[in-house]
Formats: structure tokens, C-alpha cells, sequence
């Protein structure tokens, strides 16, 4: 349309352009100009009021009115797993138990309050306003922001859950709104308004509001607090006054300000009015699984807050959610972990988290049985020895790299830069390689290997493979082994990143959200690829723990080719352990399991014996990896190539057998007491 009104301009100039200013216009082409002005007349009478005017009635006959209880549809989020079968549905706690109260519950300055934020002539206006859809649709043409909605078009808009930026919208919402003011009185409107706008805090309808910002019933609401609310309206997860007390502010003043401007509140009462206190921000909880899936579903509503999509759409936009989570993985996670624990002492808790290494999407994510509790996937935990792939990451990367062949004293107890460090879950070496070292678990190399490569660095190489960014602060040489705090899921992305040759891809479990109106407001199948680690360095870290899992006694089923390590974390109790970790991927898969207790109690056996990280927590990664690729074929990981300056004394050109995949000892040797050890020693 826009563009035949200007067809219509230009031709229109055309015509006047022709004749000179001073040039007398013939009878005839008079008659013709004449006749080509009232035909144009017709034709935008036509536009203008007929079309307009059918269009009108058809939909007075079409759209019927809404009712309050027509936002209940909108209201609920289905949450789904990766092939579309239902995991929950949230459905706010406001939602679920919203009451309905008569206006006459409603105080007088509160709903002046509401009038004052949103639709000051609510009372006058014939249910829409024109001005504003004038405005509305001139923003819609330049592609501006713009427009304005009355009360009663806002509540056609809550109670059809159609809120898109489009002409079909605003034409059903004018086509709504005028019925309802023709059907309903406007007390009428104005109390299913109030009764079905939603205010934050999962609150639909005044009365919910009331309770969840104050404690008290509507009709105790004061002048203040009634402003408050009514400054929400637009956007009450934004302007939450725990979320952004500067906004809220804001918007409370406009109110009371309109308010007085309304002759509804004297300035003497403006000028005594007080910001009001709110109680603590609830969240939206209405929904939630009682089991394990609850864990999921909350981590999911985080996600969607880092999205940007705002618990507002949650509760408001009847969300599709399709998540990356695998049913099937997910009930063996809560399955296995509870067959495990069953024979162990009560107090033990476990969580574990599963990553697919090709696309970054959580598979499995298992936090404990009690979905509405504490959450063990989330719980930052020292890793002990299983930090230890990222020391011999940073021992790669060093100039020059130190490789997974060189040689170094592991026997116990060591003083190393001054401190004493002995081998606890591990076997001692007088002389081994850092391929040993890794197997064996001896602390006093990975401790030397720290040292060296220095703590910072050790880090850096822990950040670039996906422990958050946010962790690991002020690293001492204690870093190299774990007494920095990590999540389970930090820890399965990380080794994801060395199972994908050093490709880093974000952990998440939403790969889809829509809209109950069709719009799509994520499409992300798998997160974007960032090549953090050289992939020969990523295949050494690999290498290095190949041999683990068997040396640990939990190999994978069908000799399946997988890199893994354990870590133990001591107690304060002399001869104890507090917490037990088995991490390790295969080229698809990446799991890691934390075992523990929700007091930092020692864990032990049913006998009163420590338990390790190869124990429970290694049963619950060997059960679980087993079941999760029992369908798949055994895969390899990419032909091996050695770095390091010790490669060239062991690699042999000619060795190129498959089975034994070039795996070799080296012979290279690092002697602590050598000048250069020394020398690194003083730089760190």
C-alpha cells in the first residue's frame, strides 16, 4: 500500500508538471483532470472507509471476545527432550493459583495507579486508540519502534497470547477491544484486566501481585505500593525493583506523577510519598519436577535468561522448549547413580553431567533425585587429580613443549619449592614418564610439572579448554593438583575440548525455543566451534590418559578406546577423602562423575574405608559410558603424533601398525637438580 500511494504522488506531480504555471488548461482536459480527481477521491474513500469498515465487520463476527481465563493457555512452557518428547511443563505458581477478586476489592488508588501507568482515558476511550494505531503502524512502515496499546487492547492481547509486531495483530486486538467495550462495561474490562495482567515475580492478576511483592491482599495495598505495581506492568521481570531498583524508581514516580496530573492524588500526598520495600525476589517454580528433572528443567529456565528471554515470555508466550538432553541418557544417569549408591553409606550424593564433544549439547545432566534441592551438578568442588590433564596441557604448550614421554622423579614424599608432597590415590616411581605419571596418579610429577610450566599457566590451559573464566583464581603450584573449585559440567566441557581435538563448543542444553504463535526466538543446533588448543597438543593430552581407565579397573565395554582420569580430593580428617571424581570421553562423549556429601563429611565405604575416585564415582562413569554408546561402534581418536623434545629418541618412522596405534616409551629424563630445572624453579 505504501508504495501504490506514492505511484499515486508521483503521477499526480506528473500531471501538474505538464502545464506550465501560466498555462491556461483546455475545457476538455479540464473535464479530464477533473474526472481523474474525483475517481482518485472514490478510490481512497473506497481505502479509506469501506475496506476498513468490512473488514471491521467480518471480524466482528469472527474474533470473539476473550475472557480471563483465556490466558491460561498462554501461560504454560513445555519443556521438551532432544526428540521432541515432553520432559515438564512449567506453569507459574501466579498462573496456577491466581484468584480472582471483584474491582470493589480493589482499592480506588490502585486502580488509578494502573489507569495513571497505562491508559489515562481509559474511561472516555471507545476501547482503541486510533492516534496510537496510526503511530503503531507508521513505526511498523519505517521499521521504528513505536505505538501505544489501551488497557482494553493490552488485555485482548494477554487473554489471545498474540503480542508479534504485525497489522494482523493490531486488527484483531482493535476488532477485540471494540466488541468487549460495546459487550462489557468498562468496571467490567478494567477488573479482568486486573485479573489477568501479569506483574512479575510468576504473579498473574493483582491479588497474586499483592502477595508476591508485599504479603498482603490487594485491598491492603497503600498509595505507594499500588504505584509500584502499576509501574511493572510493561516490564515487571526488567523493572523488578530487586532486578533494577533504578527503573523501578523511575516508573514509580511517572505513576504517582500522572497521578497527581489526573487530580487522583493531591501533591501534598505525592510529596510524602516513600519508595515502598518489596519482600526478596521469588522465581518461577510452578511446574518443577520433584525427581531428578527438576535440576534440568531450572538449569533450562537459566539458560533462557542468558538467551535473553525473559521469565516474562516464559510464563506469558506459551514457550516450546526443545532441549539437547537424551531421554534414554538421562534415565540411565538417574538409574545407574541410584544402583550405585544403594549398597554405599546414606549420606553419599553424586552428580554427572554428559557432553556431546561435536556440538556442546548437554546429553545427560543428573544433579540428584530431589529436583526442588540442592542441585550436586552445580556445586563447585576441588577436581584433585583429574585437574591433572590440564597441567600436562600446559607442560605442551610450553616453550619448548614438554611431551608426554619426558622423564621425571616420582618418588614419595618430595620437597618441592618448598613444599612437602607425597603420592596418596597412585603408585610411587623412582624414574617414570609423564604417559606413567598420568596412569599412576603421582602427584609429586604433576607437582614438579606445575612448578615448572608455572601456576598461571596451568590456568590459562584449564580456561582454554572450558573451565569458566569466572574460576580459578590467584593459582599457586597447589592448582596442579585440583585445590581449585570446578562444576562437574566444567569439567566434562573441558575434556570435551580434547576429545574434539581442541575445538571448543559451549555447553548448553536449549537448541530451540518458539512461541505458541510460531515465532522462533533460538535456533541454535550446536554452539558455535572455537579451535581454543592445537589439535597435536589436544591428541597428546589425549594419549596421556589413554591408559587409566584400565589401569583403574573401569575399562569400557568391547575394548573401547577411551581417555579418562580420576581424582580424589583428602579431608581435614587424617587418612580420608572428601570428594571423588572420574572424568573421561570418548570421541562423542565426555562424562564426568562427582561423588560426595551434601556436609563435606568424609566419603567412605559401608566399612568405614576411603573411597576413591576410581570407586563409586568410577562405577557410576563405567556403567553410565557403557550403556550410552552400547548401540554406537568402538571409535579410535586420530593417529597419534608425539610432542616434545624427547619425541625424536623413541619415534620410530618406520612403526606404523595400527594396533599399536604409535605408542611408544620415551627416554628423554628430567632431573630435578639440573641446572636447568633450577633455573625454571627461580622464574616461578
Amino acid at each position: 500500500m505504501r508504495l501504490d500511494l506514492r505511484r499515486w504522488l508521483r503521477v499526480a506531480r506528473s500531471k501538474i508538471r505538464r502545464r506550465g504555471p501560466d498555462q491556461p488548461a483546455s475545457p476538455a482536459r479540464s473535464k479530464a483532470r477533473l474526472r481523474w480527481v474525483l475517481r482518485t477521491v472514490l478510490a481512497l474513500a473506497i481505502l479509506v472507509v469501506l475496506v476498513p469498515a468490512a473488514a471491521f465487520g467480518i471480524g466482528w463476527y469472527v474474533f470473539p471476545a476473550p475472557t480471563p481465563d483465556d490466558v491460561v493457555i498462554s501461560q504454560i512452557a513445555k519443556i521438551n527432550f532432544s526428540d521432541g518428547k515432553p520432559m515438564a511443563t512449567v506453569r507459574p505458581d501466579g498462573a496456577g493459583n491466581r484468584v480472582k477478586i471483584a474491582l470493589a476489592q480493589v482499592p480506588q488508588h490502585v486502580q488509578q495507579a494502573v489507569l495513571s501507568a497505562e491508559d489515562r482515558s481509559f474511561f472516555s476511550n471507545p476501547g482503541f486508540d486510533i492516534v496510537g494505531i496510526a503511530r503503531a503502524a507508521w513505526a511498523q512502515l519505517t521499521g521504528r519502534a513505536g505505538g501505544g496499546s489501551t488497557i482494553t487492547q493490552q488485555y485482548i492481547k494477554l487473554t489471545t497470547g498474540q503480542d508479534q509486531h504485525s497489522f494482523w495483530r493490531k486488527y484483531k486486538e482493535v476488532i477485540g477491544a471494540a466488541k468487549i467495550a460495546q459487550e462489557y462495561s468498562k468496571e467490567r474490562i478494567l477488573e479482568d484486566y486486573l485479573n489477568t495482567i501479569y506483574l512479575g515475580r510468576g504473579a498473574y492478576g493483582i491479588q497474586a501481585a499483592a502477595q508476591a511483592y508485599f504479603g498482603v491482599d490487594t485491598g491492603k495495598l497503600t498509595v505507594s505500593q499500588g504505584a509500584l505495581l502499576a509501574g511493572l506492568i510493561q516490564s515487571p521481570s526488567r523493572w523488578d525493583p530487586a532486578t533494577d531498583p533504578g527503573m523501578a524508581t523511575q516508573r514509580w514516580n511517572y505513576v504517582l506523577d500522572g497521578m497527581v496530573a489526573e487530580h487522583w492524588l493531591s501533591p501534598a500526598d505525592r510529596a510524602a510519598a516513600q519508595f515502598p520495600q518489596t519482600l526478596p525476589q521469588s522465581s518461577v517454580k510452578g511446574g518443577i519436577p520433584g525427581n531428578h528433572l527438576g535440576h534440568v528443567v531450572k538449569q533450562v529456565q537459566a539458560e533462557l535468561t542468558d538467551l535473553g528471554i525473559t521469565e516474562q515470555s516464559l510464563t506469558q508466550d506459551g514457550l516450546t522448549i526443545t532441549t539437547t538432553v537424551d531421554e534414554g541418557l538421562e534415565q540411565q544417569a538417574a538409574d545407574i547413580s541410584a544402583k550405585v549408591l544403594k549398597g554405599q553409606l546414606p549420606n553419599l550424593r553424586t552428580a554427572l553431567v554428559a557432553v556431546d564433544p561435536r556440538t556442546g549439547g548437554i546429553v545427560a545432566y543428573y544433579g540428584g533425585d530431589n529436583g526442588v534441592g540442592l542441585d550436586y551438578a552445580r556445586v563447585l568442588k576441588q577436581p584433585g587429580s583429574s585437574f591433572k590433564p590440564f597441567v600436562m596441557t600446559a607442560a605442551l604448550l610450553h616453550k619448548p613443549p614438554i611431551g608426554i614421554y619426558s622423564y621425571f622423579d616420582g618418588s614419595s614424599p618430595q620437597t618441592i619449592a618448598g613444599q612437602t608432597v607425597s603420592n596418596s590415590d597412585g603408585d610411587s616411581c623412582d624414574e617414570c614418564d609423564l604417559k606413567e605419571a598420568m596412569t599412576k596418579s603421582i602427584n609429586t610429577i604433576f607437582y614438579q610439572l606445575g612448578v615448572e610450566v608455572g601456576p598461571p599457566a596451568v590456568a590459562a590451559a584449564a580456561h582454554q579448554a572450558g573451565i569458566p573464566a569466572n574460576l580459578l583464581p590467584n593459582p599457586t603450584a597447589g592448582i596442579s593438583l585440583g585445590d581449585k573449585e570446578v562444576r562437574p559440567g566444567d569439567m566434562a566441557s573441558a575434556y570435551a575440548t580434547f576429545a574434539a581435538g581442541g575445538v571448543f563448543r559451549a555447553p548448553h542444553l536449549i537448541t530451540k525455543v518458539e512461541t505458541a504463535d510460531g515465532r522462533v526466538l533460538v535456533d541454535n543446533p550446536a554452539s558455535p566451534a572455537q579451535l581454543r588448543i592445537d589439535p597435536q597438543v589436544a591428541r597428546n593430552v589425549t594419549e596421556s590418559m589413554l591408559d587409566v581407565a584400565g589401569s583403574s579397573l573401569i575399562p569400557l565395554s568391547r575394548s573401547r578406546e577411551v581417555a579418562a582420569k580420576t581424582g580424589t580430593t583428602q579431608s581435614h580428617v587424617v587418612g580420608q577423602n572428601n570428594d571423588g571424581w572420574t572424568v573421561g570421553y570418548t570421541p562423542t562423549l565426555s562424562t564426568a562423575v562427582w561423588v560426595g556429601t551434601n556436609d563435606n563429611s568424609p566419603i567412605k565405604t559401608p566399612a568405614g574405608r576411603p573411597i576413591y575416585g576410581r570407586m563409586v564415582p568410577g562405577s557410576i562413569w563405567q556403567q553410565f559410558m557403557n550403556a550410552a554408546l552400547s548401540s554406537t561402534p568402538p571409535e579410535r581418536f586420530p593417529e597419534f603424533q608425539p610432542l616434545g623434545e624427547d619425541s625424536e629418541s623413541f619415534w620410530d618412522d618406520d612403526d606404523d601398525d595400527d594396533d599399536d596405534h604409535g605408542r611408544h616409551h620415551g627416554r628423554h629424563h628430567r632431573d630435578r637438580d639440573s641446572d636447568d630445572d633450577d633455573d625454571d624453579s627461580d622464574d616461578n
